[in-house]
């Protein structure tokens, strides 16, 4: 097999375009004046066609997410066999979550700085190593300690899968080739609860961490063995640096309304995946054993909608795809609001609305994370980072609101409604923005 920098044999993947690799040979200088640097601080290194190989991408970018939903069906069991209580073993996810969230805004820069393929490594090995150690976990402190962990490592797959895909991916495909990522990184997450709920009541917990350090050690092998580096534009890594250029990002209504939007839109099923254990089994008292099959279920809408995306995008604009999206999700919470207050729902209308919902943000979501990602490209990788950070803490916060609700689905229905309205609004401000700086040339 040839070198990981080598494309001549590199497998098919997402490929940068000729135009693109000739006009990278005469980028010009960062943004304010930065120049683009490589690792030894002179010119930039000469470009070939690089090519990704897109199996790579979704096993990195899926690793982070499905880790956190795999564990969920298991809490009960660990439990038990640690001697925690429930409150104890709801650390892990909550913990899990923060640890996304906050190295989602680590990786970025330090790629943008260093280049995504030793960054990505780093991140994997952290991963490995802590499912390692969530593996031999003799106590619940412990098993906590490494979850967290393991979410700092998998949060660079999922930051650093976006940002290299941006990399290399034609400007005019760019929302296609994100809309087919998220599509076929949908399949994890969904899948997860099913796959963790069967391995621990076959085997045991800790064959879910088992399969977690299978996982991450063919990722380790693979991203070493086959990913090139596609970061051809290095900005120094420095502290004062990275703080400018979350201010920079934030500050910037474009980058700020997409996501925001984005990190709504797409978390609007948060509310819906933390009561749908009590609205399945305690109030259409169905068994608990297909609760796993109605979480799963929101991977079906998600998936026609990225795939949707993916075949329009080329005909729709981008703000198109983001209020059509983020509208139907928005009809469909109300339209569970309106089920529930006339005593009518039903396994089968649940799994509907659900659908339709997902269905939604799956249209909507690529086209929010192209957007982001194309306001400042100098700081894809930031911009990443700060994307991925975004829907953690909007899914933590939506995750969080349903805990004030005494009803399930009221609770679930009401925070879905404030989530995507805010969508609706930061993608209208976004637009509004955007068109004012096409206007100024």
């Amino acid at each position: 097999m040839s070198a990981p920098g080598s494309s001549a044999a590199a497998p098919p993947g997402v490929a940068v375009s000729r135009d693109r690799v000739a006009a990278a040979r005469r980028a010009p200088p960062a943004a304010d004046g930065a120049p683009a640097v490589t690792r030894s601080g002179s010119s930039p290194e000469p470009l070939g066609p690089t090519r990704v190989p897109l199996w790579l991408l979704v096993l990195v970018t899926l690793s982070g997410t499905m880790a956190m939903h795999i564990f969920v069906p298991a809490l009960p069991v660990a439990g038990r066999a640690l001697g925690a209580s429930a409150a104890s073993m709801q650390q892990t996810i909550t913990l899990y979550v923060l640890g996304l969230a906050c190295g989602q805004l680590i990786y970025g820069p330090i790629s943008d700085a260093i280049g995504r393929r030793p960054t990505l490594l780093i991140g994997l090995t952290v991963y490995f190593t802590a499912s390692v150690l969530a593996l031999l976990a003799p106590t619940v402190e412990w098993l906590i300690g490494a979850r967290l962990l393991q979410a700092l490592g998998g949060a660079a797959g999922i930051s650093l899968g976006r940002a290299i895909l941006r990399d290399v991916a034609d400007p005019a495909r760019v929302t296609k080739d994100v809309a087919l990522l998220n599509l076929l990184t949908l399949v994890g997450p969904g899948l997860a609860p099913i796959v963790g709920g069967y391995l621990s009541d076959h085997f045991g917990w800790r064959a879910v961490y088992v399969f977690l350090v299978a996982i991450g050690s063919a990722m380790l092998v693979s991203t070493w063995r086959v990913l090139p580096e596609t970061n051809r534009q290095r900005r120094p890594l420095a502290a004062r640096a990275v703080a400018r250029d979350y201010v920079r990002l934030a500050s910037d209504a474009r980058f700020a309304g997409y996501m925001i939007g984005g990190a709504c839109v797409s978390s609007a099923l948060y509310p819906y995946l933390a009561t749908v254990s009590y609205i399945v089994h305690e109030q259409l008292a169905l068994p608990i054993g297909v609760i796993g099959w109605f979480a799963a279920s929101t991977i079906v809408g998600a998936s026609l909608g990225t795939y949707l995306t993916r075949q329009i995008a080329g005909r729709w604009p981008a703000g198109r795809l983001l209020f059509v999206g983020a509208g139907l999700a928005s009809a469909m919470a109300w339209t569970l609001l309106l089920v529930h207050d006339l005593g009518a729902l039903t396994p089968v209308l649940l799994i509907a609305i659900t659908v339709t919902m997902t269905f939604g943000a799956g249209i909507a979501s690529p086209a929010a994370l192209a957007s982001a990602l194309s306001v400042r490209p100098s700081l894809a990788g930031a911009a990443a980072g700060f994307y991925g950070f975004g829907q953690m803490a909007m899914g933590a916060l939506g995750t969080l609101l349903v805990g004030f609700g005494e009803h399930p689905v009221l609770a679930c229905a009401v925070t879905q409604i404030g989530i995507t309205s805010l969508a609706i609004a930061s993608f209208a401000i976004a637009q509004r923005q955007a068109a004012r700086a096409r206007a100024r040339g």
